[in-house]
Parts: C-alpha cells; sequence; structure tokens
C-alpha cells in the first residue's frame, strides 16, 4: 500500500513538472538579412550577436536569409564562411535561403554566377545531412525531400519540426519577385515547380498541424510578399503580378482554416515590426519583420501556450551597435 502511494505520489510529481516546463514555454530567435558589407568590419559585428544569442540560449533560432548583400560575391569562399558562422550557434539554427544568395548571383557585383548554380550549392552545402539543422547542437527535421515523394525530391531546404507541440515550417519563398522573371524562361521554370511546392508543402504542413491538434504554427519565409505597401496590409491581398499570389494565398487560407494563431516570421524590408495583416480575412495570422543589415539585432519570441494569444517579442540588442 505504501509502495503504491509512494508510486502514485511520484506519478504525479512527474505529471506537476510536465505541466510546469510546457506553462513555462520556449524562446526563439529571429534574425535574417545579415551580415551585409566587409567582412572586416561587420564580421566581428555578427559574431557579437551571435554570442549574445548564445548566452540567451533559447531552444532554437530561426534565420530567413539574405546571408550576405546582394552586391557581395556569392562564391565558394564567402558561402562557406556564412556556413561556419552558422556553427557557432550553440543551439540548432534552422535556415531558409534568400535572394540575395542565389536568384541576385547574376549581378556583375555578385559575381555573375548562374543562379541556379548557386541554389543548388545551397542545397547541397547547406541542408546535408538532409533532415538535420545547422548549428552545433543540430536539431532533427523533416523535410519536404524526405516526406512527401520523388516529386519534391530537390526540395531539401523546406524543413519542419515541432517544439513543445507548436509546429515550425520553414518555405523558400524569396524576395526579388520570388525569382519569377518572365524574360527568363530557365528562371521562370524555377519559380514555377518551386512554387508548386511551396503551395504543396504549405497545405500538407497545416494538415498536420490540424492532425496533431497544435496549439499554434510558426511559418518562416524570406520575402517580404507585401512588398512594404501598407496599402495591401489594408485590402488584404497579395499583388496580383508578384511572384508571391500563390502561395500567400495558400497561407491564407490554410491559416484560415486552422483557426489557431499563426505567426509568420520575414525578413527582406530590414524593419523590424509586428503586424497584423489580414485582420479580417486571417486574423489569427500576426507578422513579425526581424531586424536587417543597419540594424543588425535579432528577435526573441517567447512562447507560452497557457495565453490567447501565445507570442511575445523582445528585441536583442547587438554589444557590438550598443550606442
Amino acid at each position: 500500500m505504501l509502495v503504491s502511494t509512494v508510486r502514485r505520489l511520484a506519478l504525479l510529481g512527474l505529471t506537476t513538472l510536465a505541466l510546469g516546463a510546457q506553462a513555462q514555454g520556449f524562446r526563439f530567435i529571429a534574425i535574417g538579412d545579415m551580415p551585409y558589407g566587409e567582412p572586416a568590419k561587420v564580421y566581428p559585428q555578427y559574431q557579437a550577436l551571435i554570442d549574445a544569442i548564445n548566452r540567451r540560449q533559447p531552444a532554437f533560432s530561426l534565420h530567413i536569409g539574405d546571408i550576405k548583400s546582394g552586391s557581395t560575391p556569392c562564391s565558394d569562399e564567402l558561402l562557406g564562411q556564412q556556413l561556419a558562422f552558422f556553427q557557432t550557434f550553440q543551439q540548432p539554427v534552422v535556415y531558409t535561403p534568400g535572394d540575395n544568395e542565389w536568384t541576385d548571383c547574376h549581378r556583375k557585383a555578385a559575381g555573375g554566377f548562374d543562379p541556379l548554380e548557386r541554389l543548388a550549392h545551397l542545397r547541397r552545402h547547406f541542408f546535408a545531412p538532409v533532415g538535420q539543422s545547422l548549428g552545433a547542437r543540430p536539431l532533427a527535421v523533416q523535410s519536404q525531400a524526405q516526406v512527401m515523394g520523388d516529386r519534391f525530391a530537390p526540395f531539401v531546404e523546406n524543413q519542419r519540426f515541432v517544439r513543445d507541440g507548436v509546429h515550425v515550417v520553414t518555405v523558400h519563398v524569396v524576395g526579388s519577385n520570388n525569382n519569377l522573371e518572365p524574360r527568363d524562361p530557365k528562371a521562370a521554370a524555377e519559380f514555377f515547380e518551386r512554387d508548386r511546392a511551396n503551395v504543396a508543402w504549405l497545405e500538407d504542413s497545416f494538415q498536420q498541424a490540424q492532425k496533431a491538434q497544435a496549439p499554434a504554427v510558426v511559418v518562416a519565409m524570406q520575402a517580404d510578399m507585401f512588398e512594404s505597401d501598407f496599402n495591401v496590409y489594408r485590402d488584404e491581398r497579395f499583388l496580383s503580378h508578384s511572384g508571391f499570389a500563390n502561395v500567400g494565398q495558400t497561407l491564407v487560407q490554410q491559416a484560415k482554416a486552422y483557426g489557431k494563431p499563426v505567426l509568420l516570421v520575414y525578413g527582406d524590408s530590414h524593419q523590424f515590426r509586428v503586424l497584423r495583416p489580414f485582420p479580417k480575412t486571417a486574423p489569427n495570422i500576426t507578422a513579425l519583420e526581424v531586424f536587417g543589415e543597419k540594424d543588425m539585432h535579432a528577435v526573441e519570441v517567447s512562447v507560452d501556450l497557457t495565453e490567447s494569444f501565445p507570442f511575445a517579442f523582445r528585441p536583442v540588442l547587438n554589444p557590438a551597435l550598443a550606442r
């Protein structure tokens, strides 16, 4: 009888600890659009920010792409330097590509590279092994290439994972009109293939979240699909001529059907802000745009699942840029 009572009390204690841990939630870091500029100047600043992030010991970090400026070389050496920075994050870091590291690499200042070759390079080096994040303590993730069949085998960069019930999804949507360039048949073909994959990935990921009765979903991408046009926010639409229409409408439709809190994390326009882009059609979507290259700071997102709105935001200021 005594043993049974002790066992029940022990189980009760474990349950209480588990509930307490859940109530505390978790924290993650969102950054992007950095580092830009001359390595001698910006690399120490970037490392100082990473060190500040490491001191906070987040559950993970999200880097939403543009790991270099559009006017610096897309060379193997420079991309390798950025990959090395990712490995200095002590906790997992999940990365989704930006336009500066592949679509814009045709520019003379960027080295005149073939964008599709640079995309292939990113997939080989930044997403290997498939199904694993970056960082000193990598995280196991699901890749679209693994879970959605041969048709989507190229899309190793579309990843997802679950943290304390919250589903976190990255989707490869980039600035520069998402590589939709009608004057370049190769670019247009790449866009349409990736656009179909992105739509399928969002649909499947929200279905998985609904099946699991996930309390919240986080979606991360590089592009500012709104192009900083506040008329778009008021009109609750995406620009019809843009390369963001299909994936944007899919996000809105899936979020509305899901019905629980959805956080969209993005960058591209380099303005730290939090907004609700679709208060009528999908009021459960909150959008966070991260700091960019001029303000090389991070955003700490706290997740508290005991709250009806589980997300809270706090800037993590770069100690190398403190005034």
